[in-house]
C-alpha cells in the first residue's frame, strides 16, 4: 500500500521531527536486530525525560540512560549482568533515584501492546501473577499497573493490565520500500505489537527497496506505510546486534561496551567515542573499520539462505476486466445499476 509520498529521509531528520523530550518512546525490536543507530541519533540529541518501554533491555536501554534521556522505565527485562556493584546504567540510575522502573512479565508486557494495538483501553491478563512481587510492589504506575475487576457474566474477580500506546516506536527491519510498507522476518517476539500500538513510528531498514518487491512478499510486511511516520536507510544499523540475512551478533564488540558499561566513567568514554563522536552510521563503520579492520564487519556478514518461493500469482486482480465490465455478467457498473433498479433491488 502506498500512503503520503515518500517517506525516506535522514535519522537526523526523523528524530527531529518525531521525537520530543517527554515523550514515551517504545524500542520495537525484542532481542535481536535492535535500531541502535536509531537510538545513537537520541542521544547525540539530547532528548529528554522519556518513559520508555522495552522488553528486551539490552545495550540499547543503558545507552539512553547514560545518555540522560530516561525518566521512567517500563520493561521486563534488563541486562545487568554485573549485579548490584556492577550492572550498568539501569542499575546505578536505580540506586541513586534518577531512574524509575515498573517490571511486567513478558505475557503481562505483550498484552499491554496487544491492547493498544487493537484500540483497547484494558486487557484481562492471568491472575497467577498475583501471587508475585511483580504484582504488590507498583512504581511510578501505581494502581494503574495492575487492576483487578469483577467479570460482567461470572463474577469472577479479574486481573488487568492498561493498553500502552506509546508516542514513538522506533524499530529496524530488513527492508522497506520508501512509502514505509516495513518487512521483517525472524524472531519477530513483540515488534510488530510495539509499532502498530504506537502514535508514531520510525523504521530504519537496511535497505529500501522498490514497491513490486514488497508486493511480491506481502507476508512479510509488519508495518503498513499508512502507519509510518520515517524511513531510514541505515546498512549495519542494528551493529553490534544481529540482523537475520545480513550479519551476525558481534560478540567482540558487544563485549567491549558490557566492560565499559560496568562504570559511570569508563561507558562515558565508550559513549564519546561510539556515540556522540561519530555524525552517523557510516562514520561509525569507519571508524570500527579504522580500529579493527574491515575483516572483522566482513566476518560477520550472513551467508545467503533464502526461503522457497511461493507462488502469488492468480488469473486476474480485479472483478472488473479492462472494458470496465463485470467479468461474470459482461455488464458495466452502468448497466448493473439500471438491471438492479428495475428489479427494485437499488437502494439510496
Amino acid at each position: 500500500m502506498n500512503d503520503n509520498g515518500n517517506k525516506v529521509m535522514s535519522a537526523k531528520e526523523a528524530v527531529e521531527r518525531f521525537i520530543h523530550d517527554g515523550d514515551e518512546l517504545i524500542i520495537g525490536n525484542y532481542t535481536v536486530g535492535t535500531c541502535v543507530e536509531l537510538i545513537s541519533e537520541i542521544c547525540r540529541q539530547d532528548k529528554k525525560g522519556f518513559t520508555l518501554y522495552s522488553q528486551s533491555g539490552i545495550l540499547d536501554v543503558d545507552m539512553l540512560v547514560n545518555a540522560g534521556c530516561v525518566d521512567r522505565l517500563i520493561s521486563t527485562y534488563v541486562m545487568r549482568s554485573g549485579g548490584k556493584t556492577g550492572g550498568g546504567a539501569v542499575e546505578r540510575g536505580l540506586q541513586d533515584g534518577t531512574l524509575e522502573m515498573e517490571d511486567y512479565t513478558n505475557f503481562n508486557y505483550n498484552a499491554r501492546l496487544m491492547a493498544g494495538m487493537h484500540g483497547l483501553t484494558f486487557i484481562q491478563v492471568l491472575e497467577g501473577v498475583m501471587a508475585t512481587d511483580l504484582f504488590r510492589k507498583r512504581s511510578f504506575m501505581g494502581e494503574d499497573k495492575y487492576r483487578v475487576i469483577q467479570c460482567p457474566y461470572t463474577g469472577k474477580q479479574l486481573l488487568t493490565v492498561p493498553a500502552a500506546n506509546p508516542d514513538v516506536c522506533i524499530v529496524h527491519v530488513q527492508r522497506a520500500d520508501k512509502f514505509g510498507n516495513a518487512q521483517y522476518w525472524g524472531a519477530l517476539g513483540s515488534v510488530a505489537a510495539a509499532a502498530l500500538c504506537s502514535k508514531r513510528i520510525i523504521v530504519s531498514c537496511e535497505e529500501i527497496v522498490e514497491h513490486d518487491v514488497i508486493r511480491q512478499s506481502p507476508h512479510f510486511t509488519i508495518i503498513p506505510a499508512f502507519r509510518v511516520n520515517a524511513v531510514v536507510e541505515i546498512p549495519w544499523g542494528a551493529h553490534p546486534t544481529e540482523v537475520l540475512g545480513h550479519y551476525n551478533r558481534d560478540l567482540f564488540f558487544y563485549g567491549m561496551f558490557t566492560e565499559a558499561n560496568k562504570r559511570a566513567e569508563t561507558v562515558k568514554k565508550w559513549m564519546e567515542e561510539w556515540v556522540y563522536g561519530c555524525a552517523d552510521r557510516e562514520a561509525y563503520i569507519d571508524r570500527y573499520s579504522a580500529r579493527f579492520g574491515i575483516g572483522m564487519l566482513d566476518r560477520l556478514r550472513a551467508r545467503s539462505f533464502y526461503s522457497a518461493p511461493a507462488n502469488y500469482g492468480a488469473a486476474f486482480t480485479s472483478a472488473w476486466d479492462v472494458r470496465g465490465r463485470e467479468r461474470s455478467t459482461g455488464l458495466t457498473l452502468e448497466q448493473l445499476e439500471q438491471r438492479m433498479a428495475e428489479r427494485g433491488m437499488l437502494y439510496e
